[in-house]
């Protein structure tokens, strides 16, 4: 997809180009109807982070399509949830439940599995970190305010790491904010053919054609991760990522069991 404006409802940020914003994508019943949902929903049952997928499943080792478990149709609740703005509908949808004091290692998006990106953020409000990849240390934090969506697209999809620390608190302007229970939802497109922006930090098409091969990828991602979750306090943000260049890459969503 080329990489534009979603429509005149999004807000593009001021330092990232290809970051958009919608800050009340839904109302606040449609929130409050959403969660009270989300309760009834058969999560994993496990401590921390968790997830569940429709339309294709996202492949852990991969960071693509698990191609062992059918299409599972979106619900009758995701469909007005579905953005509209992209020429064809999303191919896989990513339900996440963030607890208090849970986060997810900084990372980008699979290149050769996905093309732009969309996430809602239901719930209590939290601090996203964005660093830019394209060397030096720029980094920026997004305050992720419920019912508001966010569009990655362009630089920001492909050229910026984002994630969010593993804290109980985010430390704000005007003092100590505690996290509560948080919802995502991640609208990801297939990518139609590869990816050609060459970043050979951040790009797992562009390491691939160098012959790096995908179990080494995805085993140094797994590496990069725990090391990040590792590095994370309370009371800190994240500090580093890992394994460097290829652990960031082969980022998409990595899964840290602790």
């Amino acid at each position: 997809m080329t990489p534009q404006a979603p429509s005149s409802e999004f807000t593009e940020h001021p330092t990232i180009p290809g970051l958009y914003t919608q800050p009340s994508f839904i109302t606040i019943p449609h929130e409050t109807e959403l969660i009270t949902l989300f309760a009834t929903l058969p999560w994993p049952n496990r401590p921390g982070r968790i997830s569940l997928h429709y339309g294709y499943t996202f492949d852990y080792k991969t960071f693509g399509i698990d191609p062992a478990i059918p299409y599972i149709p979106f619900p009758t609740w995701l469909q007005p949830l579905i953005p509209t703005t992209e020429s064809r509908p999303p191919d896989q949808v990513c339900l996440q439940y963030y607890p208090p004091g849970s986060g997810i290692p900084p990372h980008v998006d699979s290149h050769r599995g996905w093309d732009q990106l969309y996430a809602l953020s239901l719930g209590a409000p939290v601090l996203m970190r964005l660093r830019n990849g394209k060397g030096g240390d720029e980094k920026v934090d997004i305050d992720l305010a419920p019912r508001s969506m966010m569009c990655f697209s362009g630089e920001s999809r492909l050229h910026w790491t984002h994630g969010i620390g593993k804290r109980k608190n985010d430390t704000l302007p005007d003092g100590i904010r505690a996290r509560g229970d948080r919802w995502s939802i991640t609208f990801r497109w297939v990518r139609e053919g590869a990816c050609e922006c060459g970043d050979v930090e951040l790009c797992d098409s562009a390491q691939e054609r160098l012959g790096i091969e995908k179990e080494k990828r995805s085993v140094l991602a797994a590496a990069a991760a725990a090391a990040a979750a590792a590095a994370v306090s309370d009371c800190e943000d994240v500090r580093g990522e890992g394994a460097g260049a290829l652990g960031r890459a082969a980022g998409g969503e990595v899964e840290v069991q602790g």
